[in-house]
């Protein structure tokens, strides 16, 4: 949908992503499957059917606010606020935009597969934190060794990118709680007393820890669902 911004054809997904969608959807299948065979489970099923379509959903959104952040980010030439023309400024509020919303979707998305994991897999995380995130999940899964054929690529993806998820982490927190993420840097510059010229935020380092949130994103979707797939099987 928004790579019709830049006059660009809608994206076909490929590679790891296509076997991703094709693992949700295999997914939904056979959860619906499984609520029309098991008329007194149907709701248990029909929910699992109805999370992993909102999964889909996001990383659709997920994957199409990242590459709508990293497009503009690339148009941005200039170091200083005050070189930016009137057009370099809507391109970089555009850039914020996407960028912001890219990664508030990363946990969001992230959270969401947490709950249909532990719900799907009886975790009962819920006894550790009543509002649990993914992570809070996947360290029920470690510290109590379940399923180590899913907690295993699972906690490798999180400790591969977690510099990255990190900084993101506290950059959503920074825009949810105290302030915009982006005027971080004019707030420092103005304290430290650096001057009148203010400098941009480093976009090529942000875009970084995007492009890396979104690997962990899918990659933790991919090997969840395959996992997810078979647990399935088990219930036919």
């Amino acid at each position: 949908m928004l790579r019709m911004l830049f006059g660009e054809e809608p994206r076909e997904w490929t590679g790891m992503a296509l076997d991703t969608v094709q693992s949700i959807e295999q997914f939904t299948s056979q959860a619906s499957k499984l609520a029309e065979r098991y008329p007194e489970q149907s709701s248990k099923y029909r929910t699992y059917a109805i999370w992993a379509e909102g999964l889909l959903r996001s990383m659709d959104e997920l994957e199409q606010s990242y590459y709508a952040a990293n497009r503009y980010a690339g148009l941005i030439k200039h170091t200083y606020v005050d070189e930016l023309s009137y057009k370099d400024q809507l391109n970089y509020y555009r850039h914020v935009y996407y960028d912001k919303n890219a990664y508030i979707r990363v946990f969001a998305l992230l959270d969401k597969l947490g709950t249909l994991l532990n719900q799907l897999l009886d975790l009962r995380t819920e006894r550790y934190k009543s509002r649990f995130s993914y992570f809070t999940m996947l360290r029920n899964l470690r510290e109590n060794q379940l399923h180590s054929q899913l907690m295993k690529p699972l906690t490798e993806l999180k400790e591969r990118h977690q510099g990255a998820m990190n900084r993101l982490r506290d950059r959503r927190n920074l825009e949810i709680h105290q302030m915009n993420a982006e005027l971080k840097d004019d707030l420092t510059q103005k304290l430290a007393n650096l001057g009148s010229r203010h400098t941009l935020e480093d976009l090529i380092a942000n875009m970084a820890d995007l492009d890396q949130a979104w690997k962990m994103s899918l990659g933790s979707l991919n090997e969840s669902f395959q996992f997810a797939c078979k647990w399935l099987r088990k219930m036919e």
